[in-house]
């Protein structure tokens, strides 16, 4: 007979040591779930995608459901550091490891790859090979550069040239757009979309960003695109940068937006009326890009961000002062050509943009850094 109070006690024990005190598949601290089949423990959000593969996960609370003598002496033989050595033996370096804040169909193909498909065993090579393949195709449901609506199109990611085209129709000889893997961009983005399996892909054409916006009916098909796409990114930066290490160049897989989110701002001479615009600020290229919306295929307007000693900065202004419109939590972001000023809802947005901005004005400038100033300034 299982002793509630004994058993409760060894898995609180066990919860607590290094490897099982982060949850297994996407590290959130503190896990209170675990999976008895597995052998692993779990947060509460990674728990129930456990549910959805009853054939290879059962879980369990292990503070309030009852655990068999039996079970717990799995749990402790196993653990998250031992099934980690059976079941990520062999994850690619280009292979994205979704972290806690990360969206549910990233955390959810991961933990069926993991587990379900058993990608990363070793057993066979087929899913690496998918991944790596010289070419990779995808019907996409793609929304229209001037319109809402979403339509189907063909996308051939080549490895070949390091391109990702995309077709109008099957029988298209010629591709609508072909997209080189030097600025190629893709993040999931379900909410700004509305759709669950929502995969933002962007890139620079003449000198301005390019949002692509897309997703696919099935979870699996448009994660497996997203992996296959930082395959063959680090491919193309391999070749870019063969000295460099694999380490060096993950990082540059996917650029992931510092903040993004609804300002107003006014014009140049600061008498302008304020205008609402949406926002995002990319640490990696140092570019702060505004959009009328949110889905909008191209950027009104790129600002660089340099450095201090290059006379940037951003400091907390007061909107009480200014002609501004609906919002009163100021920002002045200084650059040596104008002066920018952004109007916050509240001020605990004002907090985490003055924040990232100063995060960017901080980072040291890359050669490449200088290049895209210089790209910009030509352009105005």
């Amino acid at each position: 007979m299982a002793n509630l109070e004994r058993n409760n006690k060894i898995l609180l024990d066990l919860v607590r040591q290094p490897g099982n005190n982060l949850c297994a598949d996407c590290g959130a601290p503190e896990p209170d779930w675990a999976s008895y089949t597995l052998g692993i423990f779990l947060c509460v959000n990674c728990s129930g995608m456990h549910r959805n593969i009853p054939a290879v996960s059962r879980v369990k609370s292990i503070r309030l459901d009852l655990w068999d003598d039996s079970l717990v002496e799995f749990m402790r033989e196993r653990g998250n550091s031992a099934a980690k050595a059976i079941y990520e033996k062999c994850v690619p370096a280009f292979f994205y490891r979704p972290q806690q804040t990360d969206c549910i169909v990233l955390k959810d193909q991961w933990i069926r790859a993991k587990y379900e498909r058993r990608e990363f065993t070793g057993e066979n090579n087929y899913f690496q090979q998918a991944y790596c393949s010289d070419q990779f195709e995808s019907t996409l449901w793609k929304k229209g550069k001037d319109n809402k609506q979403f339509l189907k199109r063909i996308f051939l990611l080549s490895r070949k040239d390091f391109t990702l085209r995309y077709y109008i129709k099957e029988d298209s000889k010629l591709p609508k757009a072909v997209i080189s893997m030097k600025d190629l961009n893709a993040v999931f983005q379900p909410e700004k979309i509305g759709h669950n399996h929502g995969l933002q892909i962007s890139y620079v054409h003449e000198e301005r960003t390019r949002n692509l916006f897309v997703y696919h009916e099935k979870g699996q098909a448009i994660v497996s695109l997203f992996n296959a796409i930082r395959a063959t990114r680090l491919a193309y930066l391999q070749k870019k940068h063969p000295t460099l290490q694999d380490n060096d160049l993950i990082p540059q897989l996917t650029k992931h937006c510092l903040k993004e989110g609804y300002m107003e701002k006014t014009g140049p001479t600061l008498r302008e009326p304020f205008k609402k615009r949406w926002f995002t600020l990319c640490s990696m290229n140092r570019k702060l890009l505004y959009f009328k919306n949110p889905l909008d295929a191209t950027e009104l307007k790129a600002v660089f961000i340099g450095t201090e000693s290059h006379s940037y900065s951003a400091s907390e202004s007061s909107g009480r002062s200014l002609r501004s419109g609906r919002w009163h939590n100021g920002i002045t972001l200084h650059t040596p050509e104008r002066q920018y000023v952004f109007m916050c809802e509240q001020e605990q947005e004002q907090r985490e943009w003055l924040e990232a901005f100063r995060k960017v004005i901080a980072q040291p400038m890359t050669p490449e850094d200088y290049a895209n100033e210089a790209n910009l300034r030509r352009g105005k």
